[in-house]
C-alpha cells in the first residue's frame, strides 16, 4: 500500500498462527486496530496474549499468517525497514524495566540516544516534558530503586512516549498497584491518546481497568479470539467463557482419567 493511500488500520493481523516448539499457541488470530483507538487484549494465563503482543512486536516469527504493523508486513521487511518502524512505535513493558544503573532521566532519555542525534539541550527539555506528562517533574535524578511501583510504570510510559511514537503498546500497565494507583494510571493512558493521538494496544487482565480505558477489547481463549467488540459488547456476550471471566467464575476443568494417564505416559521423542 503507497503512502498516498488513505489507511486507517495502524495493525492488521491475518490468520495468525503461531508454535512453540509443537505446540500451537495462536490458532489463526485475526485483528484489526484503528488509529486513534485504545484496544485492550484480555485472557487468561496461557491465552495467548502475551505471545500475540510479541508476535505485534516483530519479536517472534509467526508459522504462519500476517502481522502488518502501520502498513508494513513486518515479517516480510529487511532489518533496516523494521528498525525504522520501531522508532514509530513505543513499549512500556510489564514491571517498568528501568535499567537500575541509570537514573530515571538518563532511562528515559536512551531512546532519544539511540535513535536521534539531538544535542543534549534538547534531550534534556524533552525528557522534562515527558516527565511532566506523567507527573514525575523534578524526579529525572532519582535511581529506579528509590521509586514507588506507580512511579516506576509512569517513569516507563515517559520512556516509551519519548520519540512522540504513533503507536504504543502498554503490557499489564495496573499489574500489581493498588487500586488509586491504578486508576490514576488508567487517567493518564487517557490523557496520552488524547494530548498526543497515539494508537494504544494495552495487554491486560484488569477488568475495570479495561472497561475504563478500552474503545474495543479483544479477548483471547486457546488461542483463538472468543470476540472483538466494545465494552457493552463483551458484557452483553453469551459466551460461557467470557462471562465466566466477567464474574471470576472458576473453570470446570474436569480431567479425563484415560487421557491423564496417556499424557503421563507417552514416551516424547
Amino acid at each position: 500500500m503507497s503512502d498516498s493511500e488513505q489507511h486507517t488500520s495502524v495493525i492488521e493481523v491475518e490468520d495468525l498462527v503461531a508454535h512453540y516448539g509443537e505446540r500451537q499457541i495462536l490458532s489463526g488470530v485475526n485483528l484489526n486496530i484503528e488509529k486513534g483507538e485504545i484496544r485492550v487484549i484480555m485472557g487468561g494465563s496461557g491465552s495467548g496474549k502475551t505471545t500475540l503482543l510479541r508476535h505485534l512486536l516483530g519479536l517472534n516469527k509467526p508459522s504462519s499468517g500476517v502481522v502488518r504493523i502501520l502498513g508494513q508486513d513486518i515479517n516480510r521487511i529487511g532489518k533496516s525497514a523494521m528498525y525504522k518502524l520501531r522508532r514509530r512505535m513505543g513499549v512500556a513493558f510489564q514491571g517498568g524495566a528501568l535499567l537500575g544503573s541509570m537514573s530515571v532521566g538518563e532511562n528515559i532519555q536512551l531512546p532519544l540516544r539511540i535513535h536521534t542525534k539531538l544535542d543534549e539541550s534538547t534531550i534534556r527539555i524533552m525528557t522534562r516534558m515527558k516527565l511532566e506528562v506523567v507527573n514525575l517533574a523534578g524526579f529525572e535524578d532519582l535511581m529506579p530503586s528509590e521509586l514507588s511501583g506507580g512511579m516506576i510504570k509512569r517513569a516507563a510510559l515517559a520512556r516509551a512516549v519519548i520519540t512522540d511514537p504513533q503507536l504504543l503498546f502498554f503490557d499489564e500497565p495496573s499489574a500489581g498497584l493498588d487500586p488509586v494507583v491504578s486508576a490514576e494510571l488508567d487517567e493518564l493512558i487517557l490523557r496520552l491518546r488524547d494530548a498526543m493521538n497515539m494508537t494504544i494496544v494495552v495487554v491486560t487482565h484488569e477488568l475495570e481497568s479495561a472497561f475504563k480505558i478500552a474503545d474495543r477489547i479483544t479477548v483471547l481463549s486457546g488461542g483463538n479470539v472468543l470476540i472483538t467488540g466494545t465494552v457493552d459488547e463483551v458484557r452483553a456476550s453469551d459466551n460461557e467463557q467470557i462471562q465466566n471471566m466477567l464474574n471470576r467464575r472458576p473453570r470446570d476443568d474436569t480431567v479425563n482419567a484415560d487421557e491423564y494417564l496417556r499424557r503421563l505416559t507417552t514416551v516424547r521423542r
